[in-house]
């Protein structure tokens, strides 16, 4: 439905009329043949008909537009009452800014606040109506804290108030204390899983090193070993090295006589003698 015609002001151009309702375009859209409608005025003429009600021309939903920009423009221009006239409220706004204004209109008719309470107050007298409701909420007399809802809870007993008060409080804190047990035995058993989880992987890495200090170790011995053979080669090499030098200056000494020839043919078989006792002397040689 569109808007009432009698609340405009001025005149309204033909055209601004809702083709079914005759009333002011609400939420307008077009047909393909220029005809304008209220939304819900069209969408309902088309769930029984397939036509546009002005010249019967063929109209499907899929087919309808919004309004042409310049005759949205004239609709908004258009100048109106507030809905909240007959209450005393003599705003006159724009089409476009009605629906802002009326929503916070001083005259609007808004339901009481309070549960149970069926009076429709203007919104300008709310606050008065809600001081004396009837069915407004309010503390007890009686200092119990307990919140009267309506004129039956004024005779509450204030005992059995604070009595199911704490029995609720009571309850609540034993389930937070479950709940706080709970997540804290959740938490205490992951934390050992991955404490377990930690060890065990800590005790292959400790046989792992292990394993490996085993290895360097045998690895240490044998260059040890190696080390003591090679040593005593070289002291066994020093040795014969020794043994040559002392051969070679007895050789030196022996070319400086030149007494006679028998003595020269027994000092060269000497040296040759004790050089042939050397080359007899088994070596090894370790290659490391």
């Amino acid at each position: 439905m569109g808007y009432d015609i009698e609340r405009f002001v001025g005149y309204v151009n033909e055209g601004l009329l809702c083709s079914i309702c005759r009333d002011v375009l609400e939420d307008p859209l077009q047909a393909p043949c220029e005809h304008a409608f209220c939304t819900a005025c069209i969408h309902g003429w088309l769930v029984h008909h397939s036509n546009c009600p002005e010249d019967r021309q063929m109209v499907d939903v899929s087919l309808l537009r919004p309004l042409y920009r310049y005759m949205k423009n004239d609709l908004n221009r258009l100048q109106l009452h507030c809905k909240n006239r007959e209450y005393g409220c003599e705003m006159v706004c724009s089409l476009e800014s009605i629906d802002r204004h009326e929503r916070e209109c001083e005259y609007s008719q808004i339901p009481c606040s309070n549960a149970g309470c069926t009076v429709q107050i203007e919104r300008r007298n709310l606050d008065g109506h809600l001081a004396v409701c009837e069915y407004r909420s309010r503390e007890c007399p009686n200092g119990c804290g307990y919140t009267i809802l309506s004129a039956e809870d004024t005779q509450h007993n204030c005992v059995a108030e604070l009595r199911t008060e704490l029995e609720l409080l009571r309850s609540e804190m034993i389930c937070r204390v479950e709940e706080a047990k709970h997540e804290m035995e959740s938490r205490l058993d992951s934390q050992r899983r991955h404490m377990v989880q930690k060890e065990s992987i800590l005790q292959n890495e400790i046989e792992e090193l292990k394993s490996q200090m085993s290895r360097m170790m045998s690895d240490v011995r044998s260059l040890m070993a190696a080390e003591r053979q090679h040593r005593q080669e070289l002291e066994q090499a020093e040795l014969e090295k020794r043994e040559l030098v002392e051969l070679l200056r007895g050789l030196q000494k022996d070319c400086r006589l030149t007494t006679t020839e028998g003595s020269r043919k027994s000092t060269n078989f000497r040296p040759l003698a004790r050089l042939e006792s050397v080359k007899r002397k088994p070596r090894e040689v370790t290659v490391i």
